[in-house]
């Protein structure tokens, strides 16, 4: 019997993904974090970007890179612990822990790294963590990294992770007991029950970790997250936030007590063993805090902009599923009905792409709109006529 070729297994599962409709190509001719795309001659409204508070292509930010790159250069060289520590790293973690009201911060490379990264510095075997359903991959990914045993409690379910809790500490098996979760969903656009969950951590001696990747910037007093809106001290809770969204940067940071981020420098391989995020990325994130101090209601004109979006989609008829936030799905469930959905969109002129398994559950496909506090309201009266007619011609729409 003739042997296949060594790669027929990458053909094999390329062609499958095509027939189920969920076979991806990268599009760099879309590749922009403007509220409105120039291509091909043609605008588009932009709703699929995470720039939520317009800042990636701010003057302020590009000053601050440029400046930053004429002293310290393009890159760092080497990671923290070796040479590539600057005074403006120590900077930025010094005013992100201001920022979150917590005694030290941590800078990343990527929210994913930062994941990664301290789930598999908490826990191992031996310990437990209870992980939301709809988790960020990349909380997925450290879980299972971890090696330590993880169960799943379905989305926003205190009430499991109240008996899940207490069988855990009556049975007297786990040295360490995580339970995280994110924020915003980013694909649901709803938000955790922080309250509960901290409440929970307490009463059964368990750590937190909270992914504040699209909070940051966007909700909370001063768009400094939900874990601020609830007013959280305790030392046992941990937020993992992005710079790389409504912050217009790149890179990510743990925020929580000295110790923490002490014993993280000293453990967490992600850290340890990567190259400093470069000193132009660092001025530009520093520069974003410092717009977004001065200009809170830059939250404010974004969230009101979700609010006026969604209920819009809502009246004509749209199922947003439980999104209270700027992230706004609009449910199709096919995966192919949903591909057929954003073409017909770009077609009007709205880049809103489609989300498909497995980011979202099989059956669950949909649209994901994402609003920035800089899109004006016009724009998005110009996004709800494009989906109206779309949803009428694909029949989504009575």
């Amino acid at each position: 019997m003739q042997e296949g070729r060594p790669l027929d297994f990458m053909r094999a599962r390329l062609q499958a993904l095509r027939e189920a409709q969920l076979h991806r190509r990268l599009r760099p001719e879309l590749g922009s974090s403007e509220p409105w795309l120039e291509r091909d001659g043609r605008r588009l409204l932009n709703l699929s970007s995470n720039n939520y508070l317009g800042l990636a292509t701010h003057p302020a930010l590009k000053a601050a890179a440029s400046q930053a790159s004429e002293r310290y250069g393009c890159g760092s060289g080497s990671s923290r612990l070796i040479a590539g520590s600057s005074d403006l790293h120590a900077e930025l973690e010094r005013r992100l822990a201001h920022f979150k009201g917590s005694e030290s911060a941590l800078l990343f490379n990527s929210g994913y790294v930062a994941n990664v990264g301290v789930i598999t510095a908490l826990v191992g075997p031996g310990d437990l963590i209870l992980s939301d359903a709809l988790n960020h991959a990349s909380i997925i990914d450290g879980c299972r990294l971890s090696r330590a045993t993880c169960k799943v409690y379905p989305h926003n379910d205190s009430d499991t992770v109240a008996r899940l809790l207490a069988e855990a500490r009556s049975s007297g098996q786990y040295r360490t007991i995580l339970v995280v979760t994110d924020s915003v969903f980013s694909m649901d656009g709803d938000i955790a029950p922080l309250g509960d969950l901290i409440a929970l951590c307490r009463q059964y001696g368990a750590l937190l970790l909270v992914d504040e990747a699209h909070a940051t910037g966007c909700l909370g007093p001063g768009g400094r997250g939900l874990l601020a809106a609830v007013a959280c001290d305790d030392e046992g809770v941990i937020a993992v936030g992005t710079l790389s969204k409504a912050l217009g940067s790149f890179g990510a940071f743990v925020a929580g007590p000295a110790l923490l981020t002490d014993y993280l420098v000293n453990v967490a391989r992600p850290f340890i063993f990567t190259t400093a995020l470069p000193p132009p990325v660092i001025a530009a994130s520093l520069a974003a805090l410092t717009l977004l101090e001065e200009q809170p209601v830059l939250v404010e004109r974004l969230q009101a902009n979700a609010a006026y979006l969604r209920r819009g989609l809502q009246a004509l008829g749209f199922n947003t599923l439980t999104s209270s936030t700027h992230i706004v799905p609009v449910l199709v469930g096919d995966a192919g009905l949903a591909l057929k959905m954003a073409a017909r969109l770009q077609d009007y002129g709205v880049l809103a792409v489609a989300i498909r398994p497995p980011t979202v559950p099989a059956g669950m496909a949909r649209i994901r709109a994402s609003v920035m506090a800089v899109h004006e309201r016009s724009d998005l009266d110009f996004a709800l006529e494009a989906f109206e007619r779309v949803g009428h011609e694909l029949e989504l729409l009575r």
